[in-house]
């Protein structure tokens, strides 16, 4: 699959996530992020393949799985998954539960945990794609899946998505009070880590993704439907940018094509890309 991005965003090697998780990832700010929960009992993801294509012959059978990482003791031992994976992105699972080891043995394997004793919540969260908003260009996503360029955007789209982002951000900062805003290497994501989001029940999530869906939201992040999202300061392998924190501050600018940049892109991407330039 081809993908089509703003200018010198494309995917990165195998030999380039290696080097970024040994020399850049900053392990400390990844930490701090997650400080307001408990890192022994969140569990984390890494997708190795889906959509770059890109990832070790080993592990052909789970490419497009995510492979969930549970039995760590602390983020070294997440590091060092990582590091054997190398993937095209690394996650954490916004459920908040009461004990990993219980959730090891479930036979629900991480699903449909809503009723279950062990669970005690999930962070709040919104995400804007670019690829989602329609371009009278490009068209609306439904156009570009039909070719098979499902997850491409431009500038455009980056702008709109990040106008969106700012609009939702201004109007849950009024019922809120701890909100984040984050570059997720594509579009941008936004926590709420009230206790209060936290415990809200599956149809209080439908409703509330209903009533932001203008924003052109993934619905499935806001209902709880799907509880993984990329980790602050890790690689999204798909596009060479690093996900970042951002302040409203620092939003308001934001450009993907002179920020969040890893130290390993060149000035110009190699032959061997599967990504082409949109302005």
């Amino acid at each position: 699959m081809v993908y089509r991005f703003p200018e010198k965003m494309r995917p990165s090697t195998l030999k380039e996530r290696e080097r970024f998780y040994r020399e850049e990832f900053r392990t400390d700010m990844a930490l701090k992020w997650l400080s307001h929960r408990k890192i022994e009992k969140t569990a984390f993801a890494v997708i190795v393949g889906r959509h770059s294509g890109i990832y070790r012959k080993q592990f052909e059978n789970i490419r497009k799985k995510a492979v969930i990482i549970d039995s760590h003791r602390d983020f070294a031992d997440v590091l060092d998954h990582i590091l054997y994976y190398l993937p095209e992105g690394v996650y954490y699972d916004r459920n908040i539960y009461a004990d990993l080891t219980a959730c090891d043995r479930c036979g629900k394997t991480y699903r449909d945990c809503w009723d279950c004793d062990g669970f005690l919540g999930q962070e709040l969260a919104f995400d804007i794609d670019p690829e989602n908003i329609d371009c009278p260009y490009h068209g609306n996503v439904g156009e570009k899946m039909k070719r098979g360029q499902g997850l491409s955007f431009c500038m455009i789209e980056f702008r709109r998505a990040r106008k969106y982002c700012q609009m939702l951000y201004d109007e849950l900062k009024g019922e809120y009070r701890e909100v984040r805003i984050v570059y997720s290497g594509r579009g941008f994501h936004i926590h709420v880590l009230d206790e209060r989001a936290a415990r809200m029940s599956r149809d209080e999530r439908i409703d509330i993704s209903k009533q932001y869906r203008h924003y052109a939201i993934d619905e499935w992040v806001t209902n709880g439907e799907m509880r993984l999202i990329r980790l602050p300061y890790s690689l999204n392998g798909l596009v060479s940018r690093i996900c970042i924190p951002l302040s409203p501050e620092e939003l308001s600018d934001f450009d993907p094509r002179r920020m969040a940049i890893p130290s390993f892109l060149p000035s110009s991407p190699p032959r061997s890309s599967r990504a082409s330039s949109l302005p």
